[in-house]
């Protein structure tokens, strides 16, 4: 029997393992949604919300359990407290818009002796391919609108955090969900690409890399399904003169290394103004050299081993490319098992990089950050859309209505000002470019889980 084995940063060990799915349960899994999914849609907006909340508090009353469980999954330390802020912020929030963002729309010219209006209704089947680096909040940000505007949920969770999906299921189940509106399954890859070519599911969101991506939008040539495909960044941000730069030194370190550098909204390049550059390299390295790497589950730990060995390894080689070809690394700090091979990584930032090195141009998904000198905005332009990426791009200044005009020239779906790293649920979430398509979250994240279903109704003559 296949299964799927999660190995554990910390040590290595085989954390937990699981049998994958016989075609027969995949084609019950899809069988039961689509039944559940018929009356679920039935029932009113302020029901689904309720059971969303229920859902929510089952979730969080599991934290104990969760935090070091996550630690031991993908290495994020436990002194963070893992993901139920933004969880419980991105959940209630779409609780509360939910009726108005799905109440049907009148037609703008009232005609007599017509009713004329537009549904928003749900797409039917919904399967959600989950990261591993956010587990909870990546998975969130669909499964819950897509649950309250009507639709039935298949969850396929990343390999290296397989519990999650486990944890998910279990707080449905608490909640009292229906059987089968929501359905957490552990497939393979071409199980999984079979599924969504078999014309089944109605809508798939993926997250992850650009190479993925384009393996979903194969798999589903042809179904006319609707996709969203979060696939990465390259996340700029630049450094005005009249930026305050303690903020800017802080909020950049913790945008860059937070997570072990492991999110895909996360700051990868720094541009400076020159008439800045040199104050706030000498303290966005100070404070790089605070960090403590170490194993997740010590409370004095503040940067946890990478999720697998091969991607600290990647960014060893980003590394050592660049300091080949002239770039100057700044922190150096000393690391037990800081080796090839190993998981754990200390973070680094280089300067004298340039756009002919990796570091600065493909995706680091690392604890590893450049930051060039430019003159001005138009070099800072420049550079920032230099990018086969577009998700965040952040500016730090005191100038908002500067920051505003800039924002409207970087190629990106959000614009941050003297903040990063951060989802609002208020605003959709999208980007450009190699980034993907489709939108979550939001108002526009309920038209992107439902469609359209136009109604002409004639009074009798």
């Amino acid at each position: 029997m296949e299964t799927i084995k999660l190995i554990s940063p910390i040590d290595g060990s085989v954390y937990a393992e699981r049998p994958v799915a016989s075609d027969s349960e995949i084609s019950a899994v899809v069988e039961r949604a689509k039944a559940a999914q018929a009356e679920w849609a039935l029932r009113p907006v302020k029901e689904r919300t309720d059971y969303a909340l229920r859902f929510l508090e089952a979730l969080t009353a599991m934290g104990e359990e969760i935090v070091p469980e996550l630690a031991w999954q993908m290495g994020r330390p436990v002194r963070y407290g893992g993901e139920f802020g933004g969880v419980k912020e991105r959940t209630e929030y779409m609780v509360g818009i939910a009726e108005s963002a799905l109440a049907p729309v009148t037609a703008s010219n009232p005609k007599d002796g017509f009713r004329r209006y537009v549904k928003k209704v749900p797409l039917g089947v919904v399967m959600v391919i989950a990261p591993w680096n956010y587990p909870y909040l990546t998975a969130v940000n669909t499964i819950v609108p897509a649950l309250i505007a009507g639709n039935a949920v298949i969850l396929k969770h990343a390999a290296q955090t397989i519990l999650v999906g486990e944890r998910f299921a279990k707080a449905f189940q608490a909640a009292d969900f229906p059987k089968g509106v929501f359905q957490n399954v552990v497939l393979n890859h071409a199980q999984t690409e079979k599924l969504l070519g078999s014309g089944k599911i109605d809508h798939v969101n993926f997250t992850g890399s650009v190479a993925g991506g384009r393996a979903v939008e194969r798999a589903a040539a042809g179904t006319f399904m609707t996709l969203g495909l979060e696939l990465g960044g390259k996340d700029p941000a630049y450094v005005l003169p009249d930026a305050k730069l303690d903020h800017a030194v802080a909020n950049l370190v913790d945008g860059a290394f937070y997570n072990s550098g492991q999110c895909c909204c996360g700051i990868e390049r720094i541009y400076v103004h020159e008439k800045v550059y040199d104050e706030f390299v000498e303290g966005f390295v100070a404070e790089t050299k605070n960090y403590v790497v170490g194993n997740p589950l010590e409370q004095a730990t503040t940067m946890g081993p990478m999720a697998q060995a091969r991607f600290a390894d990647a960014i060893r080689e980003q590394k050592a490319e660049a300091l080949r070809k002239g770039a100057v690394a700044h922190v150096g700090m000393q690391v037990e098992n800081d080796r090839e091979g190993s998981p754990y990584l200390a973070p680094e930032v280089l300067t004298h990089v340039d756009h002919q090195m990796s570091v600065m141009r493909e995706e680091s998904f690392g604890p590893i950050v450049g930051i060039m000198k430019v003159r001005g905005d138009e070099d800072a332009l420049a550079l920032m859309n230099d990018s086969p990426y577009g998700l965040t791009a952040s500016v730090w200044t005191s100038d908002v209505e500067h920051a505003a005009a800039l924002g409207d020239r970087i190629e990106t779906g959000t614009v941050f000002m003297n903040r990063c790293d951060y989802l609002d649920p208020a605003l959709v979430w999208t980007g450009v470019k190699d980034t993907g398509k489709g939108a979550a979250l939001s108002a526009i994240g309920f038209d992107n889980l439902t469609r359209p279903k136009s109604f002409h109704l004639r009074e009798a003559i």
